[in-house]
């Protein structure tokens, strides 16, 4: 949706002014994803009321169909503040080719960075890896998810009849350091999923170790999904694990400096919070960078209501917001 907006597509404007710096393109099949993960909106056995055919949104908004070539008019008509393009494979037997397809297209007829959401399940090879960066891509993303074998079995793989593995995710994760080079891979992770806080932390070291940063999601539930009354994770908990998460990818420090109570809670980062420079922007929503190294994937409200406090900001967060900020890191509700 915001993709569409900024391609007056849909009516609509940003939160104080904010432009959306990188186009989030999903790739649409009319028999869908063949994954089943409990938590998403695209899952085959979600539960859409007849009755309400607009409920059929995916991180609870519209995603308008829309050819590639009316998405490429529209960006150089009408948004030259544009970085980057992410072309975001869904779990189905021609994504992959679909996508080189369209990558291809951005690659030849824009000036766009082009990111590659990858779904692994649906690669076999290192080769694949190296196809995706000559039809164009500069960076890619792994959206693994779920912090541990465990979760990602029960939520992901067979746990919920899908076909997903935890072992094969970090292998084609490995092919793609090997070919893009370290830092220009990203992993998705979602808090809240029933991890705790050290093993959160602990998977977003293990990522940066292996050549990969991690992009920050704070879960929401779905409605008519299986976890469509899971509860959000408390802002306190996420807070933490957004500045442990910076402090790491930034390599400011690393997990063997931080401390963690008897419940997996994170009570010392291991450096003074006011000694960390730029913090502000350790509350801003992680994603692939633009040609200015600034993050493109400023992705609005994926993670809350606009009415809600923000939990991933898209621009940088004023003093005020600093200060609220500030006041949740230490609040420790679960």
């Amino acid at each position: 949706m915001a993709a569409a907006m900024t391609l007056k597509i849909y009516p609509g404007q940003f939160n104080r002014g904010e432009k959306l710096r990188a186009l989030n393109l999903l790739i649409h099949y009319e028999d869908g994803c063949k994954a089943n993960c409990s938590y998403c909106g695209l899952s085959h056995s979600r539960d859409i009321p007849a009755k309400d055919p607009s409920a059929d949104t995916f991180i609870r908004v519209d995603w308008p169909l829309v050819s590639i070539q009316e998405i490429i008019d529209r960006a150089s008509k009408h948004a030259p503040h544009l970085h980057r393009v992410c072309m975001s494979m869904i779990t189905h037997k021609d994504s992959f080719e679909d996508m080189l397809t369209i990558m291809r297209k951005f690659r030849d007829e824009t000036e766009l960075s082009i990111s590659g959401l990858i779904a692994p399940t649906v690669m076999s090879n290192k080769e694949e890896a190296v196809q995706i960066k000559e039809a164009g891509a500069d960076m890619i993303g792994i959206a693994i998810d779920a912090a541990t074998p465990k979760i990602f079995h029960e939520m992901r793989g067979s746990g919920v009849m899908g076909p997903h593995d935890w072992d094969h995710y970090w292998q084609v994760l490995d092919w793609c350091v090997d070919v893009f080079g370290r830092g220009m891979v990203g992993i998705h992770i979602i808090v809240g999923l029933g991890e705790t806080e050290e093993q959160m932390i602990s998977v977003i070291q293990k990522a940066q170790d292996r050549g990969a940063k991690t992009h920050l999601f704070s879960f929401f539930p779905e409605g008519g999904s299986a976890m469509g009354e899971w509860p959000q994770p408390s802002y306190g908990r996420y807070r933490r694990i957004q500045l442990a998460r910076y402090i790491i990818n930034e390599e400011l420090g690393n997990m063997d400096n931080m401390n963690f109570d008897d419940k997996g809670r994170l009570t010392d980062f291991g450096m003074e919070i006011n000694d960390i420079p730029n913090l502000e922007i350790a509350f801003m929503t992680s994603g692939c960078a633009g040609s200015d190294g600034i993050v493109a994937c400023n992705r609005p409200y994926g993670n809350e209501r606009p009415s809600n406090p923000i939990r991933n900001f898209a621009f940088i967060p004023e003093e005020s917001d600093v200060k609220m900020v500030l006041s949740q890191i230490f609040e420790y509700t679960e």
